[in-house]
């Protein structure tokens, strides 16, 4: 494996790429100094309320945000510092960096929440959302690990990125979004293994259906597009989701307090976990589950190499002990 030039730098591998992370470089906080997080999206819903919420308990924040005016907004909040940051964007990505060297607090983590969403029926999605969509919710948060990982190892700290029950099991019209956060759950896996050799332990946060900005900024693209429900394949299917749009109460849905309580975890706790549900709905998780021991009953039933269901509960009990001990 290719080394680094000379002493001071450690060698990392990330996803197939080699760099050279700076160490004793100045760049780490003082011990004991106020622990500084990055959230991307902290302009709104799941990442404000994150961001308010470290802040809120003596945390600095670097709250990324695009438009000037949440970056004021942002600013004025106590422990926190608006950073603009579109992570579509490399050279806002690049100064951000900068703005976190400056500020020489060094980084203990990152809260990779920015994202966005596009629904409706897979056959009939336009190649052009694909890209949008995986460029923000896939490509994000691979660009901001790239270019934060050295101050992450730098620090020993941790990584967060925000999932969702979408990315764990997939309904009808939420496939394009599923695809994108079932991407981010393996990029979770692969970067856990591959971070945990230098130090740093990485989780993904799984929310439910939260107060946020999110599916408005959906409506709004479908409405500038000029989509019409009457043109689908799947009429029943387009006229749900028009409904949605169309329908205010359905963005009163409860404040994300549950998913900053997963991130403090994660981010603070001495035993963070792999993965964390965060409901918004107390029969969200029984689904969830269920899904989750279908496909172990589908994988294992009927085939050479499946498990009685003796063995599966052996399986089970072995896998609950650890979680059992914390």
């Amino acid at each position: 494996m290719i080394g680094c030039p000379k002493a001071g730098f450690i060698t990392v591998v990330f996803t197939g790429l080699i760099f050279c992370a700076v160490t004793g470089s100045g760049i780490a906080a003082e011990p004991g100094a106020q622990k500084a997080v990055l959230v991307t999206g902290a302009s709104s819903g799941i990442g404000r309320n994150i961001a308010e919420r470290l802040a809120s308990e003596g945390y600095f924040v670097y709250a990324g945000a695009r438009k000037e005016q949440d970056l004021r907004a942002l600013s004025e909040i106590d422990n926190m510092q608006g950073v603009r940051l579109d992570v579509t964007i490399q050279s806002d990505i690049d100064t951000a960096v900068k703005t976190v060297e400056d500020g020489g607090r060094g980084l203990w983590g990152v809260v990779n929440n920015a994202g966005v969403v596009v629904m409706g029926p897979l056959a009939e999605m336009e190649e052009s959302e694909l890209e949008f969509l995986f460029d923000v919710n896939v490509y994000g948060p691979y660009r901001i690990v790239k270019a934060f990982a050295p101050l992450i190892v730098e620090s020993k700290g941790r990584i967060t990125n925000i999932s969702s029950l979408a990315g764990i099991t997939s309904p009808s019209a939420y496939g394009a979004y599923s695809m994108s956060k079932h991407a981010v759950e393996a990029f979770t896996d692969s970067l856990a293994i591959e971070m945990g050799m230098v130090g740093v332990h990485v989780s993904a946060v799984a929310p439910g259906g939260f107060n946020s900005n999110i599916v408005a900024a959906h409506c709004e693209r479908r409405r500038n597009q000029g989509n019409d429900p009457g043109d689908s394949l799947f009429p029943e299917l387009a006229a749900e989701l028009a409904a949605v749009c169309a329908d205010d109460d359905y963005y009163q849905l409860p404040e994300p307090d549950p998913v900053a309580d997963a991130v403090l975890h994660a981010l603070f706790s001495d035993n963070p976990k792999a993965r964390y549900l965060a409901p918004s709905d107390p029969r969200q998780p029984e689904f969830i589950l269920r899904n989750i021991l279908n496909d172990l009953a589908v994988l294992s039933h009927g085939v050479s190499y499946g498990f009685s269901r003796e063995e599966l509960v052996d399986l089970l009990d072995e896998a609950l002990a650890p979680s059992e001990q914390d």
